[in-house]
């Protein structure tokens, strides 16, 4: 059955991350819950955490709705696992206490590490196979009806914003009685073919290649079958030999790089060593809970300014949207500014605000070149509050609402359904 719900083809779609629905017996739903259609971040906002981000409350602007924050990690990682391995073992716990039915998530290919294959988990033990990074798309969501079929009423999810959304947005109807969801930031997304041809820029030897994370500190961690690692400065990696569809219109055009309808968010940005955690409802504190003091947890930090470099990545953008070539720093500056810039860039939190705010950037410059009739639809007014300091504003035919660009903030955020 699970096979067979995976199988099935996915019904064309301009923008689609494939996130499964579209494979399911009923793929009219993408219209209602596809996040590049018709999304309202507002009223989910208000179903999943009882209230909408706060525009005017600290970082709630940038993460979305927020409870607590923490940089986090096991006392004891996982083998493995990226990072210490958090997210695998909140699953574990789950299970172990009996909370859930099933965890659905990803697992390699038998054939293919990097390629991500949709997977009911029912015990603890068999967590451990789901361990690490995939890259690719995935119909996740298209085991949720043989999951409901095979009477798992109560469901964990792991998933990345565009499948967390259809799934919030689908959520009442699906009819299950407990669901909790974890989820991971997404750091733009590709199949799994062209992720290959990045490995093979980054070493002689892609296939050996166990293990990659974007990390906080500018540098992407390279780790290989034989026990080798690497480290591979941001600036210093082959961004320009990819092919101009590396990253498709949608990952380009994606306003919620931090997962903000999931009960917890895990992943990388925030952090500096150890994961970012944002709990964001009382069911992601109920999650957090189940680790006990299995778990390290502090402050997060921020240092630095984003100013100077969200600025740059703007005027680059503009400039590769309007067919005129980017500016490339000078190869001999290149280490000077990667040995630097995790001393005195933005990091921790600033790290974080600066990767959101250039996504932002991206989704507005992309849109209006490719596809401007859908800037309307695609993107909600807290999205230009982030990025009018930057210079950038909506035309008249560009905003969801006749809101004034002068209305408070705090005024925008008691409106729900205008976010």
């Amino acid at each position: 059955m699970l096979a067979k719900a995976c199988a099935q083809p996915a019904a064309p779609r301009s923008l689609c991350t494939d996130c499964g629905i579209s494979r399911t017996e009923d793929s009219k739903r993408c219209g209602r819950a596809c996040q590049f259609i018709a999304p309202n971040y507002g009223s989910l906002e208000t179903q999943t955490h009882g209230r909408t981000r706060n525009l005017a409350k600290g970082d709630e602007l940038f993460f979305g709705p927020i409870q607590d924050m923490y940089q986090a990690k096991l006392k004891t990682g996982l083998e493995g696992a990226q990072w210490t391995g958090l997210t695998t073992r909140l699953a574990e716990r789950l299970l172990e206490t009996g909370r859930v039915d099933a965890v659905l998530t990803m697992k390699p290919d038998p054939f293919d590490r990097w390629r991500p294959v949709p997977t009911l988990v029912t015990q603890a033990a068999d967590m451990a196979h789901c361990r690490g990074m995939r890259m690719g798309y995935a119909p996740l969501l298209a085991l949720l009806e043989p999951a409901r079929a095979l009477g798992y009423r109560r469901l964990a999810i792991i998933g990345i914003p565009c499948q967390v959304y259809a799934l919030r947005a689908l959520e009442q109807e699906l009819g299950f009685d407990t669901l909790y969801v974890i989820g991971t930031p997404c750091s733009d997304n590709t199949t799994t073919e062209k992720f290959h041809q990045f490995l093979s820029l980054l070493s002689d030897e892609p296939n050996t290649i166990k293990y990659l994370e974007f990390r906080a500190d500018y540098h992407v961690e390279l780790r290989f079958d034989d026990g080798r690692s690497k480290l591979i400065p941001f600036l210093q990696l082959p961004i320009s030999k990819l092919p101009g569809d590396f990253f498709p219109l949608t990952c380009r055009t994606c306003v919620d790089y931090t997962n903000a309808l999931a009960d917890i968010t895990i992943g990388y940005m925030g952090g500096q060593g150890e994961q970012w955690m944002i709990v964001r409802n009382d069911r992601g504190r109920d999650l957090l809970s189940l680790l006990g003091e299995e778990v390290v947890l502090k402050e997060p930090f921020s240092k630095g300014k984003r100013a100077g470099a969200v600025q740059g990545f703007k005027t680059n953008v503009e400039r590769a949207a309007g067919g005129l070539p980017v500016r490339a720093m000078p190869n001999w500056v290149r280490p000077l500014v990667g040995w630097l810039m995790p001393k005195i860039g933005p990091r921790g939190l600033e790290f974080a605000r600066t990767r959101v705010e250039m996504k932002a950037i991206e989704t507005i410059v992309h849109l209006r070149r490719e596809q401007p009739q859908r800037m309307k639809s695609m993107i909600p007014n807290y999205i230009w509050a982030l990025v009018a300091p930057l210079g950038l504003s909506p035309d008249v035919n560009e905003r969801i609402s006749a809101l004034p660009a002068s209305l408070p903030t705090a005024d925008v955020a008691s409106r729900p359904n205008q976010l």
